[in-house]
């Protein structure tokens, strides 16, 4: 699994085409991948960390405290690209991300726990649609996790 946590003021999705909106806040806009052998325990892990990253200010400034110590929201946009390889050619190949069959339920378990952790309902977009994010990057502070790594 891989995900790239962006630190926001505000963030959020839409498709037009299914008359569907969803936003947040001030807190996280994760981008989430997964791959063909993740499992329920790369979720459990991943989740935790993010809701536990201390990558918002304290009142001295220091990026110290979590988006759960903030009150702050999460907002979870599936994003198979994640798994680009671009080491042949100019066409990146996403044979490392898992199958819509796989991937779908594991966002959609993703999202509940991040949730569970979180202490408050996830926003999230629609898997698979052709989605419209916006967002106000709050620093920037962006960082990349990946579940294997564990970096």
């Amino acid at each position: 699994m891989r995900t790239v946590i962006q630190r926001v003021r505000n963030a959020s999705v839409s498709v037009p085409e299914e008359n569907y909106e969803a936003s947040i806040g001030k807190g996280l806009l994760v981008l989430a991948a997964f791959a063909e052998d993740d499992t329920d325990a790369d979720l459990e892990w991943m989740s935790r960390k993010i809701c536990a990253l201390r990558i918002f200010d304290d009142s001295n400034g220091v990026m110290n405290i979590s988006v759960r110590d903030t009150e702050g929201e999460i907002l979870c946009i599936s994003q198979f690209t994640l798994y680009a390889s671009t080491a042949k050619g100019n066409r990146p190949s996403y044979v490392r991300a898992a199958k819509p069959d796989i991937s779908a339920p594991l966002y959609e378990n993703f999202c509940s726990i991040l949730g569970e952790h979180l202490g408050k309902s996830v926003g999230k977009g629609i898997f698979g649609a052709d989605m419209k994010v916006s967002l106000l990057n709050d620093g920037p502070v962006t960082i990349i996790i990946d579940s294997k790594l564990k970096e």
